[in-house]
């Protein structure tokens, strides 16, 4: 097997692992998983920057604020009062900052919502675990 098939392998066998994460995972995992791939996709384009990949910085900042924009879709805006309206412009807030980041090759910008998006992550990490799955309402009767 040539290095291009073993790369092709890997990489599939990478998407499969995340596929089934996603697949078995409940909706507070999902949102740890995607703030984790943000965060992921951030250090990667800071590390691009730095060395002037400047395809690969643009790629991975144009991820993260896909990833950003999939937290912020899963808001609950009805429901979620003040927090939910906070956290909407907070994600707007970094997502701007990313593209200004994008635009000025400025790893500090990068620095700054990596370090917002960890406050974040602390905060949804402390949710009690009672809360990461409901209790599922009986429909065996009484």
């Amino acid at each position: 097997m040539n290095m291009a098939k073993l790369h092709s392998a890997v990489k599939q066998y990478g998407q499969v692992g995340v596929v089934s994460a996603v697949e078995a995972a409940n909706p507070h995992r999902l949102i740890h998983m995607l703030m984790n791939g943000a965060l992921e996709k951030i250090a990667m384009a800071k590390g691009f920057m730095l060395r002037k990949d400047i395809a690969h910085k643009g790629s991975h900042i144009s991820w993260a604020i896909s990833i950003i924009d999939g937290l912020r879709a899963s808001l609950d805006k009805d429901h979620g009062g003040d927090i939910a309206m906070n956290l909407d412009d907070l994600y707007d807030y970094m997502a701007q900052r990313l593209l200004r980041a994008n635009l000025e090759n400025n790893p500090d910008m990068l620095d700054e919502v990596s370090s917002l998006l960890r406050s974040i992550k602390t905060a949804w990490e402390a949710v009690p675990a009672d809360m990461h799955n409901p209790p599922k309402k009986s429909t065996a009767p009484a």
